[in-house]
């Protein structure tokens, strides 16, 4: 609380006296008397023209930046790629072991996919003797 009041106060007499240097010319006459400022309009070609140079430079900055951007985080990705995928495989590897030591029963198999992967089995078991036979392998 106190360090703010000082703060404040030191700012304060650095203000009057910036105001009082500034009154002290004012009543000495020494400042000097410019006269008028003349304004004079801009033309639309001159804007244009400043416009399209300043756009040309921010689109080439923000180019440069996003590419910048860009080809780090793939880089970043393509590190770390190797990583997380070890990782990863030991946790799915640690998960199994863990299922595998809790002793529950297997479901089983119903019997229509029972039927239908003995039945691939067979069919593929008959296409191979066929080309055997007709020695195609």
């Amino acid at each position: 609380m106190y360090f703010f009041l000082i703060l404040f106060f030191i700012s304060l007499c650095g203000i009057i006296l910036m105001i009082g240097r500034k009154m002290m010319f004012v009543n000495f006459k020494e400042v000097a008397h410019l006269g008028k400022f003349k304004l004079e309009p801009i033309s639309l070609n001159e804007i244009k023209i400043v416009t399209i140079k300043k756009a040309k430079k921010y689109g080439y900055i923000i180019l440069i930046i996003t590419l910048r951007a860009s080809i780090k985080t793939s880089h970043f990705v393509k590190s770390n790629y190797g990583k997380a995928k070890t990782k990863i495989k030991s946790r799915i590897n640690n998960s199994k072991l863990i299922h595998r030591n809790k002793e529950h029963k297997e479901k089983e198999v119903s019997h229509f996919l029972k039927m239908i992967s003995d039945y691939k089995r067979r069919v593929k078991y008959i296409k191979h003797k066929i080309r055997e036979e007709e020695g195609l392998e």
